[in-house]
């Protein structure tokens, strides 16, 4: 092969070489979660999504790689003027998705910047409408006002506001130390509260135990004055009806001693001798003086008279 051939051939494998690895070179993957902007001799073109895409040699440029991913920034403290001129300092949490990557490339110059000095002047602006109270005890409304201020004003940039939140209040030292004895006192009134509403709960209590122990030793002393009184009751009624029951028996016993005698139908001479036997009977007892009738006859005529009663309370019944 002649030399004029082989630098040909040299240099036609050569450039073949230099276009493939420019060809190459110019090759992108578009990762998940990722937009690109594409911009061709100055002017935009196409935006990328996920996958392989090639950029025309020369003409065609990445302009801008946009993540899709909610992003979080934390913005350094701002000083802000309460409407009772109270001058704090208050850092704030900025979380937001970009909607458009068209718009977030082409919309702000900074877009973060813009969100920065955003948030600094609508904080201000929400902050001076409160008092130093209000400021402290109004987080959850500041943050829902700052979210949809800031979520209106970032729609020309494709920005999507999803949340703010107000990290820290810092008050000026001395209003710090004012609010910490406030505190202080607040929480030694609440425990002088609660130890003074232990003790009258407390002495309610003891009282309350008190009385219905008087009431029920009263109760039970009252019951046992009833038992007491009915028990005297009872035994007094069973006494009489004893007495009663003990009288009754002699009663019948009398009556049937005379119903006996009434049957027996005794003659006077038996009647003489009982008569005698009584007599011998109290002759047997302890007493020093004892009357004896001086006629003995008139134990006969005292038997005729027993005989008599017998006779006439047997006419009776």
């Amino acid at each position: 092969m002649e030399p004029g051939a082989i630098v040909g051939l040299v240099i036609g494998v050569a450039f073949i070489v230099i276009i493939v690895l420019v060809a190459v070179s110019h090759i992108r993957i578009v990762q998940q979660t990722q937009k690109c902007i594409v911009e061709r001799l100055g002017r935009y073109v196409a935006t990328w999504d996920t996958g392989v895409h090639f950029l025309v040699p020369f003409v065609d440029r990445i302009v801008k790689k946009v993540s899709m991913k909610e992003q979080i920034y934390d913005f350094p403290p701002q000083p802000v003027i309460t409407k009772d001129n109270v001058t704090m300092h208050i850092d704030t949490v900025v979380f937001f998705t970009v909607t458009d990557p068209k718009l977030f490339t082409y919309g702000v110059e900074n877009p973060i910047v813009g969100i920065e000095a955003l948030t600094s002047t609508t904080l201000r602006n929400i902050i001076g409408d409160l008092d130093l109270d209000g400021t402290l005890t109004s987080r959850d409304i500041i943050n829902t006002k700052m979210r949809t201020i800031l979520d209106e004003a970032t729609d020309p940039w494709g920005i999507k506001v999803t949340r703010v939140e107000v990290k820290n209040i810092l008050p000026p030292k001395d209003i710090q130390n004012a609010m910490e004895k406030q505190m202080r006192a607040e929480r030694e009134k609440r425990e002088k509260i609660l130890i003074a509403e232990g003790e009258k709960t407390s002495a309610i209590t003891i009282a309350e135990g008190n009385k219905e122990a008087a009431i029920l030793n009263a109760e039970a002393e009252k019951q046992a004055a009833i038992k007491k009184a009915e028990a005297e009751a009872e035994a007094i009624l069973k006494v009489k009806r004893a007495e009663a029951d003990g009288e009754l028996m002699i009663r019948q016993a009398e009556a049937q001693g005379i119903k006996m005698i009434n049957e027996a139908n005794p003659s006077n001479a038996v009647l003489t001798i009982r008569s005698y036997e009584t007599l011998a009977k109290v002759a047997d007892g302890k007493a020093t003086k004892m009357i004896i009738p001086s006629d003995l006859q008139n134990l006969s005529t005292m038997a005729a008279t027993v005989t008599q009663i017998v006779e006439n309370t047997k006419d009776n019944k």
